[in-house]
């Protein structure tokens, strides 16, 4: 897909049958949550179990810059911790664990992880002018990947600062 699009279903569906080709016993998407990934994945996933191909998603929302009172129905941002998702998956399936098993560790390892992003200034599309929300001399504590507002902001500080306020 295009910068900050998820990939196609068409793609998505793609990538899974060159897994099963190659002779992997399933495919597990691990995906942030984002509406056009938990579609065209979870389309994916659909498409590949109806061809016999043994597949499951994990969806990964551990951004906790925004109270779980406030996310609204479609939950937290997935964030940094999608990688230490991934490298927990990657051991399960690396001691021959199927595909149950390492989707199972997916999620508890998904359910086990709090993010939270600090950001100097906001993500811009390539070729397109960068946005100015954030001042010269400020910090925004929760930024999203796609550049979605965070928690607050605040003057830059020292990283020790930042941190004790986070946790």
């Amino acid at each position: 897909g295009e910068v900050f699009a998820s990939p196609s279903a068409a793609a998505c569906v793609a990538a899974g049958r060159a897994c099963a080709a190659a002779g992997c016993s399933g495919v597990l998407f691990v995906i942030k949550n984002y509406t056009g990934d938990r579609l065209n994945f979870g389309f994916a996933v659909e498409t590949l179990k109806s061809e016999g191909v043994a597949c499951d998603m994990v969806v990964v929302g551990e951004d906790c810059a925004v109270p779980r009172d406030k996310v609204g129905v479609a939950g937290r941002r997935g964030l940094a911790g999608t990688i230490l998702v991934h490298k927990c998956a990657g051991e399960a399936a690396s001691r021959g664990c199927p595909l149950p098993d390492v989707a199972r560790a997916a999620r508890l390892a998904a359910d086990s992880i709090a993010t939270m992003g600090v950001a100097l200034s906001t993500a811009a599309t390539p070729g397109c002018c960068k946005p100015e929300r954030i001042k010269a001399g400020e910090i925004e504590v929760g930024l999203g990947i796609h550049g979605e507002a965070g928690a607050y902001k605040r003057a830059i500080g020292h990283a020790r600062e930042v941190v004790g306020e986070m946790l």
